[in-house]
This record gives C-alpha cells, sequence and structure tokens, in this order.
C-alpha cells in the first residue's frame, strides 16, 4: 500500500492535485482522504464559540482519529471518516464517508506535513507551491461562492489567522517534501510525474 500525502496553503491547488492525480489513475482504484474532514468537533461549545476558533492552526485538527483510520486500511481493514460542515462548524451527526482499503491512499490538507506522527505514515510527501497572490484569490472566491462568507469575514480571517498560520507551520513543512509541485492543478508535468509513480503500486 502507498500512503501519499498533499500539503500545501489555502488555495494552493492541493485538491486540484489529488483530483488530477486520481483521475488519471481511476476513482476505483485510489481511496481519497480530505484532512477537512478531521477537523475537531467542539460539540460543548456555542456556535459563535466555534466560529471564533482558529481554524488555521494545525491542532485544530483530529490527526489521532486520521492516523488510526491510516492504520485501519494499512491492515486492509475500512474506516468510517467523519465529514465536517463548515456552515455550522461542527461534524455532521448521521453523516460519513466510508474509506476502503486500497493499493493506493491519497490524502490532502494544510497540515498533511506539519505533524510528525502523520507524516511518518506516508510515503510520498508532496508540497503544492503557489504564489500567495494566486492563493488568496481562490480561496476568496472559495469562501464565498461554497461557503456563503462576506469579503469582510474572510479579509479579517485571512490576516489574524490564514497569513500567520501559513507563515508559521505550512511554508516550514515544505522541507520535509520529497517533491514540490508549482502551481498546482495547472503543473501538468508535475501531475504527470506524480501519476507515474503511483501507477508502478498497481
Amino acid at each position: 500500500m502507498l500512503i501519499i500525502g498533499i500539503a500545501g496553503g489555502t488555495g494552493s491547488g492541493k485538491t486540484s492535485v489529488a483530483r488530477s492525480v486520481i483521475e488519471r489513475l481511476g476513482a476505483d482504484k485510489v481511496t481519497f482522504i480530505s484532512q477537512d474532514n478531521y477537523y475537531k468537533d467542539h460539540p460543548h461549545l456555542s456556535f459563535a464559540e466555534r466560529e471564533g476558533l482558529n481554524y488555521d492552526h494545525p491542532l485544530v485538527f483530529d490527526n489521532e482519529l486520521l492516523v488510526e483510520h491510516l492504520k485501519q486500511l494499512k491492515s486492509g481493514q475500512a474506516a468510517e471518516a467523519p465529514v465536517y460542515d463548515f456552515a455550522s462548524h461542527a461534524r455532521f451527526k448521521d453523516r460519513t464517508v466510508e474509506l476502503k482499503p486500497c493499493n493506493i491512499i491519497v490524502i490532502e490538507g494544510l497540515h498533511v506535513l506539519s505533524d510528525e506522527n502523520l507524516r511518518a505514515m506516508l510515503d510520498i510527501k508532496v508540497f503544492v507551491d503557489t504564489d500567495p497572490d494566486v492563493r488568496i484569490l481562490r480561496r476568496v472566491l472559495r469562501d464565498i461562492e461554497e461557503r456563503g462568507r462576506s469579503i469582510h469575514s474572510i479579509h479579517d480571517q485571512y490576516l489574524k489567522t490564514v497569513k500567520p498560520m501559513h507563515e508559521a507551520f505550512i511554508e516550514p513543512s515544505k522541507k520535509y517534501a520529497d517533491i514540490i509541485i508549482p502551481e498546482g492543478g495547472k503543473n501538468e508535468v508535475g501531475i504527470q510525474m506524480l501519476s507515474i509513480l503511483m501507477e508502478q503500486y498497481f
């Protein structure tokens, strides 16, 4: 079994890289895991308190559960991943995603390379490196169109948590990468190279 971690800053194109690789290899041959679904749940907090949490810090992720699920998959057992609702800042109580053991597992997320225990589970570590101006513009569009955010809330969050957390944790995690792919999903050569590496595990 080959486990690949794809990290990078917000809006870097890491999801596009993961989807492009999976599309080339065949969705039925790859198990995809989004680290976004592993945001910790805080049912004891009010909505206002949950809304005020720093969602760009590595400790906001339940990486212990993610690592446990990876161990289950490596042993040939399926796992049930939580599903996170960004509108309510909580996990759905009645929804999970079944993760099936495959020869190739792709994990994508902000802090896939930031956590030592998670990093130790990865066979190939990828960092998607994209210009900050491009990343913030992509984030603005995504948060408005997909998450119903206002431009003011995006601006405030970017300056308060997104930018400082990127500089403190995400950018430094690039040093752990085996492969760096500039410009995300637009880098056809990088995606093709990664796909070729993965094909040998079928």
